[in-house]
């Protein structure tokens, strides 16, 4: 049996039992199956590859295909208690956009990425002249599907402009557990591999 990823079960410990959950980007469906079977909640999925939408529906799920950047515009205000983006924010067209929608369309959001900060990165920069490989960013430069690769500084800076609270934010690093954190600490931008945070429009 796979080991549970650390985020997923972080985003357990977030989303209440029966809540109404669309997935952003939902892969395969494992978190959206993760969260049917041990919170009961009411989940949808929206997941651009034909690939991951097959094995969804052949996990019983509810998913579409669509893409985050278009089709999240299609959705009701206020049609979910939370909306996940789990390690998919870095690979949209326009991120403040896809934020933007994910807290109209539900009361909450949970939001993880890879953190370009983390002093690992800023290492391979420095020694090597190279883009880094790291754990949370394994691919090289040349294949990787992401395009907005950001800091928590900087999330925290979109975070603030789209007028965002913050109710909770975790740090991931060599695949410990999650760590509760404030984000705006000094050293956490350098000691965070990746993020989560969970957020509601003020």
């Amino acid at each position: 049996m796979t080991a549970l990823r650390e985020d997923f079960r972080q985003i357990l410990s977030l989303v209440s039992p029966g809540a109404r959950v669309l997935d952003v980007g939902c892969g395969e469906g494992a978190l959206l199956e993760l969260l049917s079977r041990e919170k009961e909640v009411d989940g949808r999925g929206l997941e651009i590859s034909p690939e991951g939408v097959a094995a969804c529906l052949a996990r019983g799920l509810a998913v579409v295909q669509g893409d985050a950047d278009r089709d999240l515009d299609h959705f009701p205000s206020r049609a979910f208690d939370y909306a996940i983006l789990s390690q998919t924010l870095q690979a949209t067209r326009n991120p403040r956009h896809v934020l933007g929608e994910l807290l109209r369309i539900a009361d909450r959001a949970v939001v993880s990425f890879p953190n370009f900060g983390h002093w690992r990165v800023r290492w391979s920069l420095l020694a090597r002249g190279r883009m880094p490989e790291t754990r949370s960013l394994p691919e090289p430069w040349w294949s990787t599907p992401n395009i907005h690769l950001c800091t928590l500084r900087d999330f925290l800076a979109l975070a603030r402009d789209l007028d965002l609270t913050i109710e909770a934010c975790a740090a991931f690093a060599e695949g410990r557990p999650a760590r509760l954190i404030d984000p705006a600490g000094a050293l956490e931008n350098w000691r965070a591999e990746s993020a989560l945070f969970l957020l509601k429009r003020r």
